[in-house]
């Protein structure tokens, strides 16, 4: 199947802006810094070095960690330099979570995932020109170090009381779990990393999420005690939706950028969800429009909003960053033919089954009659529904509609599927088997 070229925003330096800091601020990406005056001031100068860490405790970076990433380019389009760093020494440690400490995974499954993480933070930076980015893994400095080296070099600048007033720790040592002293170690690890990469690449700015304020400020400060100077971290907010709930997860599944975790079709349709009161700041966060096409949709979402042309304008915007613009096209197109906007014979057949296993779905023998497809994908609840729905003209197979109840399943679409539709919104998948 051949798509439409998509148009999509360029990757660039939003030109109304005096400094990059003024546009970082104004999409509401600096929730907590050192001295802003100087952060503006070094950042409206010559290129500096920056970086951002990863650690390897899933196979996959998410939607939290997409904030770091675009910030990452954000900087580097203004010309700064970036590192990314992938924890292939933390992510054998894990930094502490509020609740319970974690599972230590195995030395070959971290490293299996510095690897793959490696690769996604690559997608979002050039490697090319006077600014261009360097891939950096903290194993490299941690693993030849003793343990007794570690304690006289980097942990004699670090006071407990300090250390215990840390959120995260405070928060784990006021819980049932407690903490060890392997996870209450970390933020020396972080701190270490930040004194290494600007001793080796003159790195002077750092930033996480602010809920990783405690690791930031570690390596400002150890910096500070060891080396004499004063270099910088910006915390981003931990993005919300309106009503308070924690952005990125449906049912306590994290929304993953790798397409085999998160398919496309299930990543395009998050994006389409988002309510109208959080679009036009996810907009601002997740994607490169300017200023002033940005607040043409804060326009329409105030006077349109049935239209959801800003939900619209996210999805493709996020889906074609993260996943490319031929997996956005294929996506798109499936999702609009499968909600009656399309052609659904002409779908590429891959996206159709992922776009088919995110509805109610079933799998049932060839020919196997439409009353009983209709049962088994829970459209219906009987067949005396399913016959009544047939009846009353509202049910439809691969777009054409049911006339009679002896109907059956042909899984004519590509792939060798087929989809049901009661209403017009109401969808499932049908697979033969």
């Amino acid at each position: 199947m051949s798509t439409p070229p998509l148009t999509t925003a360029p990757q660039a330096i939003d030109p109304t802006f005096e400094n990059v800091w003024d546009e970082i601020v104004w999409r509401g990406l600096v929730h907590v810094s050192t001295d802003q005056e100087a952060l503006r001031a070094l950042l409206a100068g010559d290129p500096v070095t920056y970086y951002c860490g990863f650690d390897p405790t899933a196979p996959s970076l998410h939607l939290g960690h997409l904030v770091q990433l675009l910030l990452l380019r954000r900087l580097q389009l203004a010309g700064h330099k970036p590192l990314g760093l992938v924890g292939g020494s933390t992510g054998l440690i894990g930094d502490p979570r509020p609740t319970a400490e974690r599972t230590l995974n195995t030395r070959e499954t971290v490293a299996e995932w510095v690897d793959r993480l490696r690769g996604q933070v690559e997608r979002y930076l050039s490697f090319e020109g006077e600014n261009a980015a360097r891939m950096v893994n903290n194993l490299d400095w941690t693993a030849p170090l003793s343990a007794i080296d570690f304690l006289r070099e980097i942990g004699k600048h670090y006071r407990v009381g300090t250390m215990l007033k840390k959120d995260a720790v405070a928060a784990r040592l006021n819980s049932d779990a407690g903490i060890s002293y392997t996870e209450f170690s970390y933020q020396i690890l972080q701190g270490l990393d930040f004194l290494e990469l600007y001793r080796q690449y003159d790195c002077v700015l750092q930033t996480g999420g602010s809920d990783q304020w405690g690791n930031l400020t570690s390596g400002t400060d150890l910096i500070h005690r060891v080396e004499g100077v004063s270099v910088h971290a910006i915390g981003t907010p931990l993005i919300t939706n309106s009503d308070g709930t924690k952005f990125g997860k449906s049912e306590g599944n994290a929304i993953w950028i790798d397409a085999e975790l998160t398919s496309p079709y299930a990543f395009y349709q998050f994006w389409l969800s988002t309510a109208d009161a959080d679009v036009i700041e996810r907009l601002k966060v997740f994607t490169f429009l300017t200023r002033a096409e940005i607040e043409e949709y804060a326009e329409l979402v105030a006077t349109e909003p049935f239209r959801r042309a800003a939900q619209k304008r996210l999805a493709l915007e996020v889906v074609a960053t993260v996943h490319g613009a031929e997996a956005t096209a294929a996506v798109i197109a499936a999702s609009e033919a499968l909600f009656g906007q399309g052609d659904l014979t002409t779908l590429d057949a891959a996206t159709l089954r992922t776009a088919l296993d995110e509805l109610p779905h079933a799998t049932v023998a060839p020919g196997t009659p439409v009353v009983d497809a209709l049962v088994a994908t829970g459209l219906v609840s009987s067949l005396s529904e399913a016959r009544r729905a047939i009846a009353q003209g509202g049910v439809s197979l691969d777009g054409e509609r049911v006339e009679d109840d002896t109907a059956t399943v042909r899984g004519t679409l590509p792939g060798g599927v087929s989809v049901l539709r009661r209403g017009k919104k109401t969808l499932a998948g049908v697979f033969l088997g």
